[in-house]
Formats: C-alpha cells, structure tokens, sequence
C-alpha cells in the first residue's frame, strides 16, 4: 500500500497516511477539523541502481554494458566448450601439411 502525504491548507498540519490506491482521499484534518487537508505532491521514494536498469545498458557498442558477461561454465568448472574447441583447434592445426 503506498503513503500518501497530507497537508492542512488551513492550519498547515502536516501527515503520511498509508492508504490502499482504491481507498478515498481524506479531505478532514484531524488537527484542526477543517475540509482542507489535501493530497500532497511528492517524490518517489526509491532510486534504480545497478546495471540492467538504465538505456544506455541496453544499446551495443562501446561504453554500455551489453556483450560483457561471463562465458558459461562447465559442470567442471571451466568454460563451456573452451576445452572442446582448444582440443580440436590444436589436432587440427597438428594434422595440416607445411606450407611452401
């Protein structure tokens, strides 16, 4: 449920109230009595930090963070496929004849 922040625009009582979005806003204050206490504007109240969370995350290129993750490992411990392929590129160039 969000906290919505009132205000007394007759005797400026101030107060956060933890309401549910479908609930009715409250127009009484409970200082003074008045039909003045109305729903404030106000930031919000939490910051997206880390990466995933920003465009510039996203796009390819340089300076974002997009291709620089990790090569998956093996059940052993190493990189998936990288014993596989060092394997087979080293028969590989082993076998080729010299060339002239």
């Amino acid at each position: 449920m969000p906290i919505y922040a009132y205000r007394c625009e007759a005797c400026g009582f101030a107060k956060d109230v933890l309401q549910k979005i479908s609930d009715a806003p409250l127009t009484d204050c409970p200082e003074c009595g008045k039909a003045e206490f109305r729903k404030q504007l106000t930031a919000a109240g939490f910051q997206l930090k880390g990466t995933g969370w920003y465009v510039t995350d996203f796009r390819g290129g340089s300076g974002g963070s997009a291709g620089t993750s990790a090569p998956a490992t093996a059940p052993g411990g190493e990189a998936a496929g990288s014993s596989a392929a060092t394997t087979a590129a080293s028969s590989a160039s082993d076998s080729k004849p010299a060339a002239a």
